[in-house]
Formats: C-alpha cells, sequence, structure tokens
C-alpha cells in the first residue's frame, strides 16, 4: 500500500471520527458529553498527523488496536475490544462452536503435536491421534509457531479440507492427512454417570448455549436410569464462566419457579435487572453437592453462590475466583464488537463476589483485593453467615492437591505424554476407563525409559537455601557458615530416583489418567479420574449421609478446615 492510499484512509477515518464526535457535540448536555467529544477531537488530530509525517511508514491499523487494547488494559480485563479477525475465537466463547478439526494441541519442542482429538470429530475420524506431530498445514511449515498461531491455520469454514503433515511414533515415514473441516460443537458436559451407590455425577466445563439444558438431559438420565438415586454432584471446577442466561437456567433446575437468582446493577438503567427462575424445576428435593475451586469464575459463581445463598445444596471445595462482574457486547464498525463490563451482578442474598477492585487502581497501576475493612456478612435463607468481595466460600473446604516438582517438570517436558504415546503403540487395548491402573512392572519400564531423558527441577527447599544463603553474604556470616551450608545443600539436593519413588502414586496417576485418554479420549479420561478424587469422594459421603447435609444447610456443622 503506498503512502497516497494510507493517508486517503487515514482521511476517511478522521471524517468518520468528526462525525462521531460532532454528534456527541450536538448531544453534549453535560461536562461528560463535552470530555468525550474534545478527546477525540485531539485523538484524531494526532493519529492524522503521525501517521502521515511520521519519519518512517506506519502501520495505521496496528496503531489503533494498541491504542485500544492500551486504553481498555486500564479498565478490567473483561472489557476488550474484538476486531474481525477474532471473531471466531469470541463465537466459540458464547457458543462453544467453531469451523475446524476438533482437537485440542499443545506445544512439542519447535512444532505442535495432537494432544487430544475430540471424539466424532473431524481429527478424529481423519485418523489423527495423540502424538501425531504437525509439520506443515498446507503445504507451508509450522516449525516455531506457538499454538495461537497453529490453531488460527487449522480452524476454518465448514467443508473446507486443511492438508497436514505430521510425523508419528512407530512410523519412518511421514503421513499426510486431508482433514475436512467441521462445525465444531463442543459439549458443554463431557462427561456424566454414576460414582457410588445411589449418588450420580455432572461435570459441566463451560456456560455457553444450550449449557443448562444439556445439564438438565444428564439430570433426567441419571433420574431414570437410577431410581434410588439419592444425590447429585455437580462438577463446576475450572469453569471459568460464560452467558449470564445459563447461569440462571441452571440454578432454576434446583429451585422454584420465580425464584430469584441474581441481579444487576450498573451505571445505565438498562442494567437495573433482576432475574428469576421462569421455568418449572427438575428436582425440589434432590440433595446437591457443587464441587468448586479457585478456576470457578462468573456463572459458575452465580450458580454455586445462589444454591449455597437459597441453601438448596452444599458447596465443596475451595474458595473461587471472584469474578463479580458482567459484560455485554456492543456492536462496532467493520464488523467488530466490543465487549464491555457493563454492571455487577449480587445473588440471592444480596452479596457481590467481585474480589478486586478496578475501578481504583494503586500509583502503579495494580489494583487490589476488597480489604477486610469492607467486607460485609449476610446472610442465606436458612440465616446462615456468608460474605462479600472474595468469591464463594465453600460449604465443606478441601485442601487442593499440590503437584511435586519431578510432576510438573516431567509434565512440562512431555515426557508423561510421549510415554503414553508409546504405550499406546505397544498395547492395543486395556480394560475399561475406570477399572485401569498401571501395574509397578509397567511403573518401572517408566522410571527406566526416564534415565536418558532430560528433565529438571528446584525443589522450595533448595530455592529457600540459595535465599539463605544470599542473606548470608549480604549480612557477611557466609564465610563462617559456607561448609555448613554446602552440606545441607548437598542433603536436600533431590533426588530423581528417589523422587519417583516417593512421588509415586501422584506420578502414576497422571500417567493413568494420559494412557487412558489415548483409548477412551476426554469422556474415559473423566470416568477414570474421578474414583480417584478427593473431593468427588468428600462430597459422595456427605451426600450419602443426610443427617450431615442437613446439619450443614441448617448451620449447625463448622468444618474444621474453615474455622
Amino acid at each position: 500500500m503506498n503512502k497516497k492510499t494510507i493517508v486517503k484512509k487515514i482521511k476517511i477515518t478522521v471524517v468518520a471520527i468528526a462525525i462521531s464526535a460532532s454528534l456527541f457535540t450536538a448531544y453534549s448536555f453535560t461536562d461528560s458529553y463535552f470530555e468525550i467529544s474534545k478527546n477525540l477531537d485531539i485523538f484524531a488530530t494526532l493519529f492524522r498527523e503521525v501517521n502521515t509525517y511520521y519519519v518512517d511508514e506506519t502501520k495505521p491499523g496496528d496503531m489503533m488496536k494498541k491504542a485500544i487494547d492500551s486504553m481498555l488494559d486500564d479498565l478490567d480485563p473483561y472489557t476488550n475490544y474484538i476486531p474481525e479477525s477474532e471473531l471466531e475465537d469470541y463465537k466459540y466463547m458464547t457458543t462453544g462452536q467453531y469451523g475446524g478439526i476438533g482437537s485440542l494441541i499443545r506445544k512439542k519442542g519447535d512444532y505442535i503435536a495432537i494432544s487430544e482429538p475430540y471424539e466424532g470429530f473431524p481429527a478424529q475420524k481423519g485418523g489423527l491421534i495423540a502424538g501425531d506431530i504437525i509439520l506443515e498445514v498446507d503445504g507451508k511449515s509450522i516449525k516455531g509457531k506457538n499454538t495461537d498461531e497453529v490453531s488460527k491455520v487449522l480452524k476454518g469454514s465448514p467443508n473446507t479440507p486443511v492438508k497436514l503433515l505430521i510425523k508419528r511414533e512407530g512410523e519412518s515415514a511421514n503421513i499426510t492427512k486431508i482433514i475436512t473441516r467441521e462445525e465444531i460443537k463442543v459439549n458443554n458436559v463431557p462427561y456424566s454417570g454414576m460414582v457410588d451407590d445411589g449418588i450420580g455425577y455432572v461435570y459441566l466445563n463451560q456456560f455457553t448455549e444450550d449449557a443448562s439444558k444439556n445439564v438438565k438431559d444428564a439430570i433426567i438420565d441419571l433420574k431414570t436410569n437410577n431410581p434410588d438415586l439419592k444425590g447429585i454432584i455437580l462438577d463446576l471446577r475450572g469453569n471459568p464462566g460464560g452467558l449470564l442466561h445459563e447461569a440462571v437456567n441452571l440454578s432454576n433446575l434446583f429451585v422454584e419457579k420465580g425464584t430469584e437468582i441474581v441481579s444487576t446493577k450498573g451505571k445505565v438503567s438498562e442494567w437495573q435487572k433482576s432475574y428469576k427462575a421462569l421455568n418449572a424445576p427438575v428436582d425440589l428435593n434432590l440433595p446437591i453437592a457443587i464441587l468448586v475451586n479457585r478456576g470457578s469464575a462468573s456463572a459458575s459463581e452465580i450458580v454455586s453462590g445462589a444454591i449455597q445463598d437459597l441453601d438448596r445444596g452444599i458447596v465443596v471445595g475451595q474458595k473461587t475466583f471472584g469474578k463479580g462482574l458482567v459484560q455485554t457486547t456492543r456492536n462496532l464498525t467493520y464488523n467488530s464488537k466490543l465487549k464491555v463490563t457493563t454492571a455487577k451482578y449480587y445473588i440471592p442474598s444480596g452479596r457481590c463476589i467481585q474480589a478486586l477492585d478496578y475501578s481504583h487502581r494503586n500509583e502503579d497501576g495494580s489494583v487490589g483485593k476488597v480489604p477486610d475493612s469492607l467486607i460485609t456478612a449476610f446472610k442465606t435463607k436458612n440465616g446462615r453467615k456468608v460474605f462479600d468481595g472474595g468469591g464463594v466460600n465453600p460449604d465443606v473446604k478441601v485442601k487442593p492437591k499440590i503437584a511435586s516438582k519431578i510432576l510438573i517438570s516431567l509434565d512440562s517436558k512431555a515426557l508423561i505424554f510421549d510415554y503414553a504415546t508409546q504405550f499406546k503403540l505397544n498395547n492395543p487395548s486395556i480394560g475399561s476407563a475406570k477399572q485401569f491402573r498401571l501395574s509397578d512392572e509397567e511403573y518401572n519400564k517408566f522410571c527406566k525409559w526416564l534415565e536418558d531423558k532430560e528433565y529438571d527441577y528446584t525443589t522450595d527447599t533448595q530455592k529457600e537455601l540459595e535465599e539463605l544463603k544470599k542473606i548470608a553474604i549480604e549480612e557477611k556470616y557466609f564465610d563462617k557458615a559456607s561448609k555448613e551450608l554446602e552440606l545441607l545443600k548437598e542433603v536436600i539436593s533431590h533426588n530423581k530416583t528417589h523422587d519417583l519413588e516417593n512421588f509415586k502414586t501422584e506420578i502414576k496417576t497422571e500417567l493413568e489418567n494420559e494412557i487412558v485418554a489415548r483409548y477412551y479420549y476426554q469422556k474415559g479420561k473423566l470416568e477414570h479420574s474421578l474414583s480417584l478424587d478427593l473431593e468427588v469422594k468428600k462430597a459422595t459421603e456427605i451426600l450419602k449421609d443426610q443427617k450431615l447435609y442437613g446439619e450443614i444447610l441448617a448451620g449447625k456443622y463448622v468444618d474444621p478446615e474453615i474455622k
């Protein structure tokens, strides 16, 4: 594009901005509108002058995108500009649909690997398997590309082909695969089933369109096939949220029609809204346990918070993320959109669980948590005390598993992933997903296989010792204590063989999950992991003990972990 064309486009843009500014001016009945009009004019003239006179060629589109992003970054992380080029990703966030091959991918050295093809979608139907290394897409090398870059070229309009050159473990020659893209609709409920006698389980991974219907269908199916159903576990762990109306409709499955689920309050009057249950519930009496953790946010917090406030069920796990903000989308010109925070939401007790204050920033631009002095107590329907300003606190807390340093290292180096690929190559089939267990003999093979592999890690004890050494040097004690510090360093230096044995249980579990996924995909992986899940076990225990369940809802139970 030559400079004349650029200048011409800039002039058109400036005219458009000027017209917008004049419209604002025409309605500038307040100082606020005058400020908007004035600053639009300043920005338009500055943008024109820089792009016209700057010594080197500029990229007006990139400059404008950076300016917009920088401006919105000063508000909150959820107010975003969505250009036309990113609408496919936005569509996926709201509908769970996109055009593509239907597979998770991960970085593997200089290339990208298929980590989990979705069962029944193009990648799996076209013969791609976990562990396949993508070398080229449509004849172009992807060496050095990251997952986002490769994801964009794999996505596209349904019924269009994409040609992949892949390298597969156990094959001497590279393989060419032509995959026809489809409309991919990721299931909101990838797994539901029975986890114990009388206890059903439903896993919801996102709140896109039809999330509440998917959960409803799963619960009805569980009730139909299990007449002795005593309780339901709804798993919202790691669920980042999504559509507000789906959160309302999901809560509606368990509460009376007409019950207020959530209300919103914003600067604009149209966001002073109350959202009530509009439909007949599926079940008003079936005991409910909702699993949450730090990754449960937004719509997940509306559901767990509403069920807790209405004393309709119990919440088990860890404190949730603390996002009490509502976003809506506004259409912009050139098929772009603005996702903007328009309100805060309040659950039935009247509390808002927003944990961070984005409206008041520190001098360095950071934001702080809502201070304890401003946190207010509210009451549930039964009179139990709950608090605002920091996410939803579980009724029964379960300490999260902290992964060992060696497991983190093995995962990050893709060594567990690679061993599962080899295992599948050498074992055409395994037993059921739920019952599969890795033998000690096979685990020892894994440890042997690791001997010539590169992986390392630093334990917290080693980090603390290094910090102690620095302080000793600064305070001039190191010369006297150097021998003792070196001896201590030798004692605490990790031994990989020892750690592989010491953390055998958790490493085996991770290996089993990865291996099961090779045969039974995501559904099988979830089914296998549930049998060893501490939160699921705790929720099951409570649902089977109706006396304990009732005491929790009546406020007569004090969790020793929450005191």
